[in-house]
C-alpha cells in the first residue's frame, strides 16, 4: 500500500511539474494582449517573403555555399561582383501591393553572413559592394510608403564569420565530418563572441528603422551529438527579452527553440508543405513560407515553378484552415524579380483584385458548414459571409450546398457581385443554379450571405 501512495505521489508530482513546465513565460503578456497585438497579422493573411543575397549570382541555391564546400576565400568573388544596379524597391512594393501581399520580410543576412544593411560590427556588408547602398533601407522606405507592414529574416547562422562555431551545415565540414575536423576547424573560435555580434546586429535592426512588424529568427537544429545548435547556444531566452523590449509590438516566429515557453513564439511556421498537410494547424496561430519555385534565393536553371492554380490553392488552403501564406521571392542579383516571379505575381494580381474579400479577415468556415464538391471554404466572422472557392466548376450547371438550407439569404459571385438563383432541393441542401459560362477565374469565388 505505501508503495502505490508513493507511485501515486509521483505521478502527481509528475505531472504537475509537466503542467508548471508547459507554462512557463518569459515576459507576463496575457492571452488578450497577445491576441490585440497579432491582429493585424492575422487579418492580413498574405505577406511577401524575399530571399536576397550574394547567393543570387552563383544562381544555384541560397544554400551553395555549404551545399558545395565553398570556404570564405572562395566565396569572396561573390561578394567583389555584387552590384545590383537595377535594384529598385520600389518596384517591388508595387508588385507586392499588387498581388494583395499586405506585409513583406526580407533576408536582412542569410546563413552565408553578407549582410544587406549597414551595420558597425562587420565590413562584410551592403555599403561595402560596388553598389554601396543600404538595401535594408531602401526596402524600408519603400515598403512603408505602399502602406505594407515591414519585416526583416535575421539568419542565426552566420558561415563566414570567424567565431561561428562548426555544425552539420557548415560549408568547412561539409567534405569532412570527423571528429577531428571539428576541432581543428573550431580552434580558435568562441561562440560567445559570435553570440554578442548578433544581439549587437539585432540591436542595430531593432534600433535604426523604425517600427518593425515581424522579425523571422532562422533556424534552430538541436542536435545530441553537440553538433546543432539551439536556445543554449543562441542565448535565445535572453534574446528574446531583447526583442521585446526594442520592438513591444513585434511579431517573432518560432525557430528560436524556445517550445518549453509558453510565449517563446508567437507563430508556427510550417515551411514547404503539402497544401494536405496545413489541416493539422488548423485552431493555431501559424504561417505557412512556400516559394515559387523550389528555391528560396534566386536559381536560374531550377524548373519545378509552382502554376498559378496551385499558388491559389496554397493561399486559399492557408486561409481556409485558419493560417497565413508568405510566398517568397529571390530576386536576381542585378536585383530584379525575373520574369518567372513577375509573371506569377501579376496572376495573383488579378486574382486577388476580385477576390481578396475571401481572403482578408478570413479564417476557417464555422461548424456546421460543410464544403460543396470540389471546394473550399473560408469564412469572415465579422461580416458572417461564407466563402466558396470552386476549384472545379460544376459541370451540369448545379452546385449543392450541403446542409445549407435556411443558412443562407443571398448567393453572389464574389468577383461581381452578380446574382446567383438557388432553392431548396427538398432536403436540408441548397441547389445554386450556375451560368454555363465560368467566370475568367481559374479559381471562382461565391460569396453567401448568411442569415
Amino acid at each position: 500500500m505505501i508503495v502505490k501512495k508513493l507511485k501515486l505521489l509521483l505521478l502527481i508530482t509528475l505531472l504537475t511539474s509537466t503542467s508548471l513546465f508547459a507554462q512557463k513565460m518569459i515576459g507576463n503578456e496575457t492571452a488578450a494582449q497577445k491576441q490585440k497585438r497579432m491582429e493585424w497579422w492575422t487579418q492580413d493573411r498574405f505577406g511577401m517573403f524575399i530571399h536576397w543575397g550574394l547567393y543570387a549570382q552563383p544562381a544555384r541555391h541560397e544554400w551553395v555555399k555549404s551545399i558545395e564546400g565553398i570556404s570564405n576565400e572562395q566565396y569572396q568573388k561573390y561578394f567583389d561582383q555584387f552590384n545590383p544596379d537595377q535594384f529598385e524597391p520600389k518596384k517591388w512594393a508595387k508588385q507586392a501591393k499588387a498581388a494583395g501581399m499586405k506585409y513583406a520580410v526580407l533576408t536582412t543576412k542569410h546563413h552565408e553572413g553578407f549582410c544587406l544593411f549597414d551595420t558597425k560590427f562587420t565590413d562584410y556588408k551592403a555599403t561595402n559592394i560596388q553598389a554601396k547602398r543600404d538595401l535594408v533601407k531602401e526596402y524600408v522606405d519603400a515598403f512603408r510608403a505602399e502602406g505594407i507592414k515591414v519585416g526583416f529574416y535575421y539568419s542565426l547562422l552566420d558561415w563566414h564569420h570567424p567565431d561561428y562555431t562548426m555544425d552539420e551545415n557548415h560549408p568547412l565540414v561539409r567534405k569532412d565530418k570527423s571528429d577531428e575536423a571539428y576541432a581543428r576547424l573550431n580552434k580558435g573560435r568562441d561562440m560567445a563572441k559570435y553570440r554578442a555580434y548578433m544581439r549587437n546586429q539585432i540591436t542595430e535592426l531593432l534600433t535604426n528603422y523604425g517600427k518593425i512588424d515581424i522579425l523571422w529568427l532562422d533556424f534552430s537544429f538541436p542536435k545530441p551529438n553537440g553538433r546543432g545548435k539551439g536556445k543554449d547556444d543562441w542565448a535565445s531566452v535572453e534574446l528574446l527579452k531583447l526583442i521585446r523590449k526594442l520592438q513591444p509590438g513585434i511579431i517573432v516566429d518560432n525557430r528560436l527553440d524556445l517550445g518549453d515557453y509558453k510565449d517563446g513564439a508567437d507563430f508556427e511556421t510550417p515551411e514547404q508543405v503539402s497544401t494536405a498537410e496545413l489541416a493539422k494547424y488548423k485552431g493555431k496561430t501559424w504561417e505557412t513560407c512556400q516559394t515559387f519555385s523550389g528555391s528560396w534565393g534566386y536559381h536560374r536553371d531550377e524548373n519545378s515553378w509552382k502554376t498559378h492554380k496551385q499558388l491559389l490553392d496554397l493561399l486559399i488552403t492557408s486561409v481556409s484552415n485558419g493560417g497565413n501564406l508568405i510566398l517568397n521571392v529571390g530576386p536576381t542579383a542585378r536585383g530584379e524579380f525575373d520574369h518567372r516571379a513577375t509573371s506569377a505575381l501579376d496572376s495573383l494580381s488579378q486574382w486577388m483584385h476580385a477576390n481578396n474579400k475571401s481572403i482578408y479577415n478570413c479564417t476557417y468556415a464555422p461548424e456546421g458548414y460543410k464544403a460543396p464538391e470540389d471546394s473550399k471554404l473560408t469564412y469572415n466572422p465579422t461580416t458572417k459571409r461564407l466563402y466558396v472557392h470552386l476549384f472545379d466548376y460544376p459541370a451540369n450547371g448545379k452546385l449543392v450546398l450541403p446542409g445549407y438550407q435556411g443558412k443562407v439569404k443571398y448567393v453572389q459571385f464574389l468577383n461581381d457581385s452578380s446574382e446567383l438563383l438557388y432553392k431548396d432541393k427538398g432536403s436540408d441542401d441548397l441547389v445554386v443554379t450556375m451560368p454555363s459560362k465560368k467566370p475568367d477565374f481559374s479559381i471562382p469565388v461565391i460569396e453567401l450571405i448568411l442569415q
